[in-house]
């Protein structure tokens, strides 16, 4: 919840009622309500500044107010708001600004000016009850007063629901989500089923659904919040990778879930939830002879099953070739560039000839991208249609720069239809490709991984690119690993770094680092012109976001870098004084200031500002964009409520109800980071983030640097993240599936 800028101040309160018109808001915060304003009130010669926690406000409404005065030490004399209520504008002025504020989508301030010079004291009424009449403005027409009209009974309806939410201590933030998801049952859905909202609504997790049913009178012990709270163990348990959850652990992250101050659960209990929800086929109970049974979400079980099967049929199909004839070929293509493959190099692609379906891994600078292009290549030449894809519209890029053909994101690449909410392509309607390259396999998730499957056509081959040593993917499961380990298809690890990946730092110190080594970072005082460079940033994270700030300044531009396009801070967490929701705000202000020819909109504690560069937080298939990808905001419009954000070329438009999908990105997490890469990378590394150093962090991160890369923190940091291998284990079966399916 977002915090108030303002320290609270203990007074004697004296309650006194104010009506005014709001004339501007100092501070509001959409997610907490907390809003600091200025009120004009009737005769009053000076605005008065009041506090308080508002569902719904804006400048030009008309409130009438309960609360206290009292003296703050820094901001003078302020109105405490307790209770409020809102009433028509009751002036021209009012009226005018009460319109032209945003609140109706489609009105904006020049439309609402002409509306008040036409209908003058009688605007609101008009609205309300004759709305046809606005066709009497210049400038409005017939399309547009639907579109108003629409706007006013939504927004009518909006303001029941926020003060409903409100009333009942969840966040005014998803009020408009609500209204959209349910319409006029909104408050009705909420009555009867508030955990719903939890399932439903994007952000809105079990612990705000529990707090309105809670409120509502659910009791803690009823089987409906038991339900409820096992759904959302196994649902964040798939967050942090896991397919399904041993039913000991399940009862535990549940009983952890559901206890009060007021309620110890039942473990009884919950194990007997467990047995209902599988009764009523909610739930899938695998049990395995030596350990306790496994606790699945119907459809990962089935995907995890059906990607086994999948998999397993794919790998017996075979596509025999003249072995003499590729090595031959591979001789000659090599010759005509003057380029020798590496042993390693040269089985890669002769597996890839014949092989249904290969991995092939590696770091950097040891020859990943030739030898894809000459596996592409060779596929050419036998005269295979090729279909080319990465999990990214970054990844993919790169993957057409390496072809020299066409990639896709894997989403576009199977034609995600909206209308049906399904891809295009699948087992009944195969892609149309005899050859498939699909690079960063490191990424793929789950469900990713069962819809490409689904989609390759039982006699096509399909070539895995990914390095095994970067983190796994962000969704459920951990594909590549379990395809590598289960023993059941060809795998090419390329070990041999190449003469000229070793002159870059950068190279040689990921590969330190994946030895378990310290990596050798030249100081950026000693050795400015390496491509990695270390700084140390002091021991205090404080110092750290200074330094940060001057290297963007400074050292980055003069070395010939855009901050604002070039440079990319990753850090390994969300939270603290270097995590990126610090560094977001701080960078923002640094590269992309408030200035009167940049619009810009407060949503959710953090503002939005044309020029920002943000990235996408959920997949959107509506919209076709996708978790993890990076856009820059190139238009608010204030009148119809939007927000045009610019990926790879193309416009997409947000509404304002849906801006939780996008945040800031000046920096992001390293786990977000996968797939993508920057020109300069920016690592702030400190001891604040232990729990979350490890191996594969640090070598991702540094990794997805193209031309330079500085870690800032502590060597003690650096250490930590080299010395810590342990992964947390992710709970899948996949691996077994596939050696049980052969």
């Amino acid at each position: 919840m977002s915090t108030s800028p303002y320290p609270s101040i203990k007074a004697t309160p004296h309650y006194e009622t104010l009506t005014g018109v709001v004339e501007r808001l100092t501070y509001h915060s959409a997610e907490s309500g907390y809003t600091v304003a200025r009120l004009q009130r009737p005769k009053a010669k000076e605005l008065t500044t009041i506090v308080g926690s508002f569902a719904n406000i804006q400048p030009g409404q008309t409130l009438h107010l309960t609360g206290f005065w009292r003296d703050h030490p820094q901001y003078g004399t302020q109105f405490q708001v307790t209770q409020y209520k809102e009433t028509k504008p009751a002036t021209l002025t009012g009226i005018e600004k009460y319109l032209g504020s945003g609140l109706i989508k489609g009105v904006g301030p020049v439309t609402a000016s002409r509306i008040v010079a036409h209908f003058g004291l009688d605007t609101l009424e008009v609205i309300e009850n004759q709305i046809e009449r606005l066709v009497e403005v210049k400038g409005i027409a017939k399309k547009r007063i639907r579109m108003i009209q629409q706007a006013w009974e939504t927004q009518k309806a909006i303001k029941e629901v926020m003060v409903f939410l409100q009333g009942h201590g969840v966040s005014t933030t998803y009020a408009v989500k609500i209204y959209k998801q349910y319409g006029e049952r909104a408050i009705a859905t909420v009555t009867e089923n508030p955990y719903q909202l939890a399932t439903d609504i994007y952000g809105i997790g079990f612990i705000s659904a529990d707090k309105i049913a809670r409120n509502l009178g659910v009791p803690a012990d009823s089987e409906f919040r038991y339900s409820a709270g096992l759904v959302h163990s196994l649902t964040e348990a798939a967050e942090d990778g896991h397919c399904y959850l041993p039913q000991p652990e399940l009862i535990k992250r549940t009983y952890s879930l559901l206890i009060t101050d007021s309620h110890t659960p039942d473990e009884d209990a919950i194990a007997r939830i467990i047995t209902h929800t599988s009764e009523q086929q909610d739930l899938v109970i695998e049990t395995h002879p030596d350990t306790p049974p496994l606790c699945y979400k119907p459809t990962f079980y089935y995907t995890e099953q059906n990607l086994g099967q999948r998999l397993a049929q794919h790998l017996r199909h075979q596509n025999p070739v003249d072995l003499p004839r590729v090595r031959n070929w591979i001789s000659r293509f090599t010759a005509s560039r003057s380029i020798q493959l590496s042993p390693q190099q040269q089985q890669a692609v002769e597996i890839a000839a014949s092989a249904p379906l290969m991995i092939l891994t590696g770091g950097p600078g040891c020859g990943k991208t030739f030898t894809t292009h000459t596996i592409v290549s060779l596929w050419k030449a036998m005269g295979k249609s090729l279909g080319l894809a990465a999990p990214t519209g970054r990844a993919a890029q790169r993957l057409t720069e390496m072809t020299g053909l066409e990639a896709k994101t894997i989403h576009r690449l199977l034609s995600f239809d909206p209308k049906t909410m399904s891809f295009h392509y699948d087992a009944d309607n195969p892609l149309p490709y005899q050859a498939i390259v699909v690079d960063e396999a490191s990424m793929l998730d789950l469900f990713l991984a069962y819809s490409l499957l689904k989609a390759v056509p039982q006699e096509a081959q399909l070539l895995l690119v990914g390095d095994i040593d970067q983190l796994p993917s962000v969704g459920p499961g951990n594909v590549l690993s379990d395809l590598i380990h289960s023993g059941q298809i060809p795998v090419v690890r390329l070990t041999q770094v190449f003469r000229q990946a070793q002159q870059s730092a950068i190279v040689t110190a990921a590969h330190h680092i994946n030895q378990g080594q310290y990596p050798r970072i030249e100081s950026i005082s000693d050795t400015p012109h390496s491509d990695c460079l270390w700084h140390g940033g002091g021991f205090e994270p404080d110092h750290g976001v200074q330094v940060v700030c001057e290297l963007i300044s400074d050292l980055i531009p003069n070395l010939g870098f855009n901050p604002a396009s070039d440079v990319q801070v990753l850090c390994p967490m969300t939270r603290g004084v270097v995590g990126t929701r610090n560094f977001n705000q701080v960078l923002q202000q640094l590269i992309n200031p408030p200035s009167p020819d940049k619009v810009e909109i407060s949503r959710g504690g953090i503002t939005l500002r044309v020029g920002d560069r943000v990235i996408q937080q959920t997949n959107d298939y509506q919209r076709d964009v996708f978790n993890g990808d990076l856009g820059v905001i190139a238009a608010i419009d204030t009148t119809e409520q939007e927000v045009k954000v610019q990926y790879q070329g193309r416009i997409v438009t947000y509404d304002y109800a849906d801006l939780n999908e996008i945040t800031l990105a000046w920096a992001v997490t390293i786990h977000k980071s996968q797939g993508s890469e920057y020109p300069v990378v920016i690592l702030p590394l400190y001891t604040q983030h232990y729990l979350m150093l490890s191996r594969n962090l640090l070598y991702t991160g540094l990794t997805r640097a193209q031309k330079l890369a500085i870690v800032i923190g502590s060597n003690k940091a650096i250490a930590i993240s080299v010395n810590q291998t342990l992964q947390q284990q992710r709970y899948t079966q996949l691996r077994q599936r596939i050696v049980n399916s052969q």
